[in-house]
């Protein structure tokens, strides 16, 4: 190095001389802050920084969140990590996790300039993450905690996915460090390379996303690139592939997380302390005469401090000396602990607090609990807040610097381009960019999530502290009340002593008169009170809400914009400059008009009025209960698109049904789930063909979450709800090749089959039975036998199953093409979503390989259920060519082929086929149905107008002849109503019929289960997940420590009270985190029973081993009233007398 330090002055027989005191800084307390302090600070969006604290469950967020808001002084440092400021919920603090997002607003100065900090806290808990979607919409910037001991987990990777998504920036704090010195009992050399192995497993995640990021980004510019350029010269006969694919040009440099780039902090919440290497570079810079810049190099990488040479070298690992880092800083942090903690050496203490410079009270050096102590002097030496907010300050951008890449993704919403959107809305993204809060400037809010509030905490309504001034004229009109009270009084019994009987006597009548009439009042109130609903009374709700540009005002009019506005239809509808502020609006579909009620800060548990805000501050936002259910965009100005929707990490899949304990309620109910589904932004409610209301969340924590507050705040009723709704698939497989025994299935068992097949098909005498061939092909006439199709059913490879349900919004975007251009009605249709279709049909080609598939894409007839589903409805009718579900993509097949009649028929069969299947009435999954045949024997006008023919006739005697006799008859038989609903049932039934002439399966939602457990609970971890039918994917031990990470799959079925046992069994020390993951084919047949002679030996005649497909089905049959084969008592070969229990 150029600079030569001098040398250390410190003594080699204790490190307590080696503790560092921080320059000037160390005093760090800041008094609360003023409401019209905050008020200013939101017109300077140069110093405002949104950001929002993103973690795994039980990292320190909180905590975190708990020091930060003891540096305004709002709540005590002692208080910090036990009081969870943020967590205001009941059940949070009973839990000990977040459940809802929270927000504060925070006043911090750094390097003499001001700063509003607007502090998100959000959930870790996966069945929370949207939530923390909510959150991170809003933010700029993001703080994301790792623990120091667990490192990444799960949820750690999926908060990093979402602030990629969301293009905000994260800076890193390792959390939890005393827990290497007091747990793990590291040695600082050990240590450091502990937090260097978490370092990079962060920054891979990071390094992953953005090298997905950079091929995509690869792959459309060379699909943007003109086709038919052929290269020249020598590169004709030999093509060089580029493998780099861009990586090298593309700029990383602000993308990892590096101590020396600031964006570290390292630190213990629980007690208080935290640094970066910025601190403690400028402490040894003014101890030691080494340039700050320097030291700012060197602290953390392989360099070490030669004390003779007086010059920092690198090569500290190959040299086997300490690095800086570790001889600078852990061994200080190290000794303190020792001191303080461990050893409870009075005396070291004493020179470790002489050295700080810090000051320590009696009752706290006097206190039982040393890390009472040791916070006192970490919080005055290295205070947790300053560290953190001075990364905040430096590292993350303010609404200013809003990158214009962010803007556009949050202004295409669907699958439209951003330079395929109108001018005027282009021009918007200046306003973005601008930040303005001019009175020019359009208004663009968005409204992240809806969340309730009691009406008595709003502002307006909550009990203000009363002035000197106030107090004594409420004293003084208290006395007088006094007097006047006592002077009636005696008034009164005066008259009472004069008065004669008689007029005594009148007295009771008049009062008489007066009760009935009060009572009269009081039975008039009691009815108002009784029709108005207490929870109307009690909560209101708020919009969480940020303004990005423009100035909100209470009683300012805006539109709310629906995730369904366009805005290239409405500009070319609405008279030229309408706004939200024009006299007349005309009706325009996905828009409606509002006016915007009170302005709120979001104070965590509290909320403080406002008389505007500008752009760039998040806030909250009273009225909007009646226009936006659970997200929206808020503009004045109709060329504003929607902001494209949240992405939720966590599918809703734990279905429940919810009834109320006393019927007469059930109005209650049905408003409570309303304002329910509107307070969570994952929760959904659903009222379901059989009239249950139904509602469906994330996971079991969630689940009771959502019940709780159905009870106590929105429906305030008793209601029960049932066992968990579990969600199953059916499909079809291929023939298995083996038995139950893994035995090569014979040719005489594949006979007896058919034969057995063929006998029962030939037994059927009635036209509209089903007919089934030795190959599956199932086929059925309508019962006036004017039709005949003829169906088979196919299993879809895994992979386009897959396909087809990743890109279900995608295929209902096409089927809305197709019904508009067989309506003749024109359909703007983005480039993108066409250039997303042809990759749908190029992929299905690639994956749909083989003489089996050869041309079906192009024979698609229609997905389903619903339309968009996973399976495939195949035209194999050689006669019959209608135009392609692809027809969008060229207007070549829109006019070549017509649609046959009754058409939609085969289709609306079809639907109703996938929707509920054979088994147990649950949805078709991976099915391909192929109809081979479809005959009709007249056209369906004359067919459908039959019934009316014998009407019009005058007199039996007038019939014209044996033709017309003969129609009527048929007319006259033909009693089951038009042919298009006898296609529809018989195409049904076919399906069905083909479903169930191949193999069937279940399947089962399943979860990916993610364990931290020791090593000694391992075993019993093992044993909950065999129980419960799990399969362990991955077994990992976490280097340095005794911590195994288990990845398993586990059925949704048996995962109610799964996170129950495991903690019980292993005594709290394994926590899983459970994930929706996949649909998986369950590989018992339910309808299996031994036809082999191995299966006979080794299953027996009853074959009474446990069939777990068997038992799925029946419970799902049971619990919606169908037919369950089942019987109670089985090959019974001894009674019990259950009595004497002999």
């Amino acid at each position: 190095m150029s600079d030569s330090p001098q040398q250390h002055q410190w003594s080699r027989s204790g490190r307590a001389h080696l503790c560092p005191r921080l320059p000037g800084k160390q005093r760090f307390t800041m008094g609360p802050t003023s409401l019209d302090k905050i008020k200013a600070l939101q017109k300077n969006p140069a110093n405002i920084r949104n950001l929002c604290i993103l973690a795994h469950v039980d990292h320190g967020k909180t905590t975190l969140a708990d020091c930060l808001v003891a540096s305004n002084g709002i709540i005590s440092n002692r208080l910090v990590g036990k009081l969870r400021y943020l967590d205001s919920r009941e059940d949070e603090q009973i839990r000990g996790i977040t459940m809802k997002s929270s927000a504060i607003s925070l006043h911090y100065t750094h390097r003499e300039q001001e700063f509003l900090l607007n502090l998100i806290d959000s959930p870790g808990h996966v069945d929370f993450s949207s939530e923390v979607s909510t959150a991170v919409r809003l933010c700029d910037g993001a703080i994301v905690i790792v623990d120091a001991v667990e490192g990444v987990c799960p949820q750690t990777q999926a908060v990093l996915r979402q602030a990629w998504l969301e293009n905000i920036r994260p800076v890193l704090v390792i959390n939890k460090i005393d827990r290497l010195i007091l747990e793990l009992k590291l040695t600082t050399l050990e240590a450091h390379t502990h937090l260097l192995k978490i370092l990079e497993q962060v920054n891979a995640v990071t390094g992953s996303l953005f090298t997905s990021k950079v091929l995509e980004e690869r792959a459309e510019k060379d699909s943007e690139e003109p086709e038919g350029k052929e290269p020249e010269g020598e590169a004709c006969e030999e093509q060089v592939y580029d493998w780099s694919a861009g990586l090298d040009e593309a700029d990383d440099s602000n993308l990892y997380f590096s101590p020396d780039q600031g964006n570290v902090v390292f630190a213990s919440a629980i007690d208080g302390w935290g640094f970066s290497i910025q601190q403690f570079a400028q402490i040894y810079s003014d101890r030691m005469g080494i340039s700050a810049r320097v030291l700012l190099k060197t602290l953390w990488g392989d360099f070490y401090l030669n004390v003779k040479a007086k010059k920092i070298m690198k090569g500290a690992q190959a040299k086997g000396k300490k690095p800086l880092f570790v001889q600078l800083v852990l061994d200080n942090i190290w000794s303190l602990y020792e001191a303080v903690v461990t050893n409870r050496d009075k005396d070291k203490v004493d020179k470790v607090v002489t050295s700080l410079g810090v000051k320590i009270q009696t009752r706290d050096s006097r206190n039982s609990d040393p890390k009472v102590l040791l916070s006192a002097i970490c919080t005055q030496w290295l205070p947790l807040s300053q560290a953190v907010l001075d990364m905040v300050c430096e590292r993350l951008p303010s609404p200013l610097e809003v990158s214009s890449e962010r803007v556009e993704r949050l202004m295409s919403v669907g699958a439209r381009r951003f330079d395929s959107l109108p001018e005027q809305t282009q021009q918007l993204k200046e306003a973005f960019l601008r930040c303005s809060s001019d009175d020019g400037a359009p208004v663009i809010v968005f409204v992240s999530k809806m969340f309730t509030a009691d009406r008595k905490a709003l502002p307006h309504n909550r009990q203000r502290p009363l002035t000197q001034e106030e107090i004594g004229q409420r004293t003084e009109l208290a006395r007088q009340r006094h007097a006047e009270k006592m002077a009636a009084e005696n008034r009164t019994g005066s008259v009472r002593s004069d008065a004669s009987p008689q007029e005594v006597h009148v007295q009771p009548e008049a009062s008489t008169q007066d009760t009935s009439a009060d009572s009269t009042d009081a039975s008039s109130r009691m009815e108002a009170l009784a029709l108005k609903d207490p929870a109307e009374e009690n909560d209101t709700f708020v919009a969480f809400a940020r303004v990005y540009s423009g100035v909100v005002r209470p009683g300012q009019k805006v539109f709310v914009l629906g995730p369904k506005y366009d805005p290239a239809r409405s500009l070319s509808t609405l008279p030229e400059g309408c706004s939200a502020l024009s006299s007349f609006v005309p009706e325009i579909p996905h828009l409606s008009l509002c006016t915007l009620g009170g302005l709120y800060l979001l104070m965590g548990r509290e909320l403080e009025q406002l008389e505007e805000v500008p752009s760039g501050n998040v806030l909250g936002i009273g009225g909007l209960e009646e226009f936006v259910l659970k997200s929206a965009t808020l503009s004045t100005s109709p060329a504003c698109p929607p902001f494209t929707p949240l992405n939720f990490e966590a599918t809703p899949i734990v279905r429940v049904a919810i009834e109320p304990k006393h019927p007469s309620e059930m109005p209650k109910l049905v408003r409570g789930m309303r304002l329910l589904n509107q307070a969570d932004p994952c929760a959904e409610v659903l009222i379901q063909e059989t009239g249950e209301h139904v509602l469906v969340t994330a996971g079991e924590v969630h689940l009771q979450r959502c019940l709780d507050d159905l009870r106590e705040r929105f429906a305030k009723i008793e209601i029960s709800a049932s066992e968990p709704i579990i969600p199953f698939r059916e499909t079809v497989v291929r023939p298995p090749k083996v038995d139950m025994v893994n035995e090569d299935l014979g040719r005489q068992h594949k006979v007896a089959i058919i034969h057995q097949v063929k006998e029962d098909s030939s037994q059927s005498r009635c036209s509209h039975t089903p007919h089934v061939d030795s190959t599956g092909l199932v086929t059925l006439t309508t019962p006036n036998r004017l039709a005949t199709v003829s169906i088979r059913a196919i299993p879809l490879p895994q992979e386009v199953t897959c396909l087809l349900e990743s890109r279900a919004e995608l295929i209902r975007t096409l089927e809305q093409l197709n019904l508009s251009l067989r309506e003749g009605r024109a359909l703007e249709v983005s480039p993108r979503t066409l250039e997303e279709v042809a990759d749908l049909k190029q992929r299905l080609e690639d994956l749909l390989q083989g003489h089996r598939w050869r041309n079906v894409v192009e024979h698609i007839w229609a997905f389903g259920p619903r339309r968009y589903g996973p399976n495939i409805l195949l035209n194999s009718v050689e006669s019959y060519q209608r135009p392609s579900v692809w027809q969008c993509l060229s207007s070549a097949d829109r006019s070549q082929n017509s649609l046959r009649d009754l058409d939609n028929s085969i289709v609306s069969g079809f639907q109703l086929a996938t929707l509920s299947g054979p088994l147990c009435e649950e949805p078709l999954m991976g099915v391909c149905f192929s109809v081979e045949c479809w005959d009709l024997l007249a056209p369906p006008t004359h067919l459908d107008s039959m019934e009316e023919e014998p009407r019009s006739q005058d007199a039996p005697g007038d019939s014209g002849g044996p033709g017309e006799s003969q129609a009527r008859r048929r007319a006259e038989g033909d009693c089951y109503g038009p042919v298009s609903g006898q296609l529809i049932a018989a195409t049904k039934e076919a399906c069905r019929q083909a479903f169930q002439a191949q193999p069937q399966r279940l399947m089962a939602a399943m979860y990916t289960c993610e364990i931290m457990a020791t090593a000694e609970v391992l075993g019993r971890v093992y044993g909950v997940l065999g129980k419960r039918e799990g399969r362990v994917m991955q077994e990992e031990m976490k280097e340095g420590t005794d911590v195994f990470i288990i990845k398993a799959i586990l059925p949704v079925a048996e995962s109610f009270g799964f996170a129950d046992e495991i903690r019980k069994r292993t005594s709290g020390l394994a926590s899983p985190q459970l994930v929706f993951s996949h649909w998986e084919v369950i590989s018992s047949d339910p309808y299996w029973v031994p036809t082999t002679e191995e299966e006979y030996l080794h299953f027996g005649e009853k074959a009474d081993s446990d069939n777990q497909a068997l038992k799925y089905m029946n419970a799902v049959r049971r619990r919606k009233g169908l037919y369950v084969e089942e019987k109670l008592v089985e090959h019974a070969e001894k009674q019990r007398t259950l009595g004497k229990n002999k």
